[in-house]
Protein backbone atom coordinates (compact mmCIF):
# COMPACT_ATOMS: atom_id res chain seq x y z
CA UNK A 1 0.00 0.00 0.00
CA UNK A 2 1.20 3.51 -0.79
CA UNK A 3 -0.35 6.55 0.89
CA UNK A 4 -3.40 4.46 1.92
CA UNK A 5 -4.12 3.46 -1.70
CA UNK A 6 -3.59 0.04 -3.23
CA UNK A 7 -0.96 -0.28 -5.92
CA UNK A 8 -0.42 -3.06 -8.42
CA UNK A 9 2.59 -5.18 -9.26
CA UNK A 10 3.24 -6.74 -12.66
CA UNK A 11 5.73 -9.62 -12.86
CA UNK A 12 7.17 -11.49 -15.85
CA UNK A 13 8.30 -14.97 -14.88
CA UNK A 14 10.51 -17.38 -16.80
CA UNK A 15 8.65 -20.68 -16.55
CA UNK A 16 11.87 -22.70 -16.90
CA UNK A 17 13.34 -21.61 -13.58
CA UNK A 18 10.67 -19.34 -12.05
CA UNK A 19 13.00 -16.35 -12.26
CA UNK A 20 11.32 -12.95 -12.27
CA UNK A 21 12.72 -11.35 -15.43
CA UNK A 22 10.63 -8.18 -15.50
CA UNK A 23 8.58 -6.20 -13.02
CA UNK A 24 6.86 -2.92 -12.33
CA UNK A 25 4.59 -1.31 -9.75
CA UNK A 26 2.04 1.44 -10.12
CA UNK A 27 -1.23 2.96 -9.05
CA UNK A 28 -3.20 1.61 -12.01
CA UNK A 29 -3.66 -1.89 -13.38
CA UNK A 30 -3.33 -1.00 -17.03
CA UNK A 31 -1.22 -1.47 -20.17
CA UNK A 32 1.34 1.12 -19.02
CA UNK A 33 2.10 -1.05 -15.96
CA UNK A 34 2.71 -3.99 -18.32
CA UNK A 35 4.77 -1.81 -20.67
CA UNK A 36 7.05 -0.75 -17.79
CA UNK A 37 7.52 -4.41 -16.84
CA UNK A 38 8.50 -5.18 -20.45
CA UNK A 39 10.99 -2.29 -20.33
CA UNK A 40 12.64 -3.77 -17.21
CA UNK A 41 13.44 -7.12 -18.88
CA UNK A 42 17.25 -7.41 -19.07
CA UNK A 43 17.41 -9.84 -22.01
CA UNK A 44 16.52 -9.11 -25.61
CA UNK A 45 12.75 -9.27 -26.00
CA UNK A 46 13.41 -11.22 -29.21
CA UNK A 47 14.41 -14.14 -26.95
CA UNK A 48 10.93 -14.32 -25.40
CA UNK A 49 8.74 -16.91 -27.07
CA UNK A 50 5.40 -16.65 -25.31
CA UNK A 51 3.52 -14.10 -23.22
CA UNK A 52 0.96 -15.95 -21.10
CA UNK A 53 -1.58 -14.00 -19.08
CA UNK A 54 -4.97 -14.23 -17.53
CA UNK A 55 -7.80 -12.56 -19.40
CA UNK A 56 -7.43 -9.18 -17.69
CA UNK A 57 -8.26 -6.16 -19.85
CA UNK A 58 -4.86 -4.62 -19.14
CA UNK A 59 -3.35 -7.33 -21.33
CA UNK A 60 -5.85 -6.94 -24.19
CA UNK A 61 -4.57 -3.64 -25.45
CA UNK A 62 -3.12 -2.29 -28.71
CA UNK A 63 0.04 -1.11 -26.92
CA UNK A 64 0.73 -4.66 -25.72
CA UNK A 65 -0.29 -6.19 -29.06
CA UNK A 66 2.14 -3.91 -30.91
CA UNK A 67 5.00 -4.81 -28.54
CA UNK A 68 4.33 -8.54 -28.92
CA UNK A 69 4.15 -8.24 -32.71
CA UNK A 70 7.34 -6.14 -32.87
CA UNK A 71 9.35 -8.80 -31.04
CA UNK A 72 7.63 -11.88 -32.50
CA UNK A 73 6.23 -13.01 -29.14
CA UNK A 74 3.23 -15.35 -29.21
CA UNK A 75 0.29 -14.61 -26.93
CA UNK A 76 -1.30 -17.22 -24.70
CA UNK A 77 -4.41 -16.58 -22.62
CA UNK A 78 -5.67 -18.59 -19.70
CA UNK A 79 -8.92 -20.41 -20.22
CA UNK A 80 -11.87 -19.04 -18.28
CA UNK A 81 -12.23 -20.76 -14.92
CA UNK A 82 -8.89 -22.58 -15.23
CA UNK A 83 -6.56 -21.25 -12.53
CA UNK A 84 -3.99 -23.97 -13.24
CA UNK A 85 -2.91 -22.16 -16.41
CA UNK A 86 -1.28 -19.54 -14.20
CA UNK A 87 -0.15 -21.80 -11.35
CA UNK A 88 3.49 -20.63 -11.40
CA UNK A 89 2.47 -16.97 -11.49
CA UNK A 90 -0.09 -17.47 -8.72
CA UNK A 91 2.51 -19.21 -6.53
CA UNK A 92 4.98 -16.39 -7.16
CA UNK A 93 2.39 -13.75 -6.29
CA UNK A 94 1.56 -15.60 -3.08
CA UNK A 95 5.24 -15.54 -2.11
CA UNK A 96 5.56 -11.83 -2.94
CA UNK A 97 2.39 -11.02 -0.98
CA UNK A 98 3.30 -13.02 2.12
CA UNK A 99 7.03 -12.34 2.24
CA UNK A 100 7.26 -8.79 0.87
CA UNK A 101 3.97 -6.89 0.83
CA UNK A 102 2.03 -8.11 3.87
CA UNK A 103 1.59 -5.36 6.41
CA UNK A 104 3.84 -2.83 4.70
CA UNK A 105 2.89 0.72 3.86
CA UNK A 106 5.20 2.58 1.49
CA UNK A 107 5.63 6.33 1.79
CA UNK A 108 6.26 6.92 -1.91
CA UNK A 109 6.27 5.24 -5.31
CA UNK A 110 10.07 5.45 -5.17
CA UNK A 111 10.11 3.49 -1.89
CA UNK A 112 7.75 0.86 -3.34
CA UNK A 113 9.89 0.54 -6.50
CA UNK A 114 13.07 0.15 -4.43
CA UNK A 115 11.47 -2.44 -2.19
CA UNK A 116 10.20 -4.39 -5.18
CA UNK A 117 13.67 -4.28 -6.77
CA UNK A 118 15.18 -5.69 -3.57
CA UNK A 119 12.43 -8.32 -3.30
CA UNK A 120 13.00 -9.51 -6.88
CA UNK A 121 16.75 -9.76 -6.24
CA UNK A 122 16.08 -11.80 -3.09
CA UNK A 123 13.56 -14.01 -4.89
CA UNK A 124 15.90 -14.70 -7.83
CA UNK A 125 19.26 -14.98 -6.05
CA UNK A 126 18.67 -15.95 -2.39
CA UNK A 127 15.30 -17.67 -1.88
CA UNK A 128 15.45 -21.40 -2.57
CA UNK A 129 12.55 -23.16 -4.27
CA UNK A 130 11.49 -26.72 -3.56
CA UNK A 131 10.31 -27.11 -7.16
CA UNK A 132 13.85 -26.25 -8.33
CA UNK A 133 15.61 -28.96 -6.27
CA UNK A 134 16.13 -26.39 -3.48
CA UNK A 135 18.15 -24.05 -5.68
CA UNK A 136 17.49 -20.39 -6.39
CA UNK A 137 16.16 -19.54 -9.87
CA UNK A 138 19.57 -18.15 -10.82
CA UNK A 139 21.42 -21.25 -9.57
CA UNK A 140 18.95 -23.57 -11.29
CA UNK A 141 19.46 -21.91 -14.65
CA UNK A 142 23.24 -22.17 -14.29
CA UNK A 143 23.14 -25.84 -13.28
CA UNK A 144 20.82 -26.91 -16.08
CA UNK A 145 22.67 -25.15 -18.93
Amino acid sequence: MFQQKWHYICLFIDLFNRKIIGFSAGAHKNAKLVQRAFASVQVSLNQLECFHTDRGSEFNNKLIDDALDAFGIKRSLSNKGTPYDNAVAEATFKTIKTEFVRGKVFSSQHELDGGLFDCVHWYNHIRIHGSLSYATPTEYKLVDL
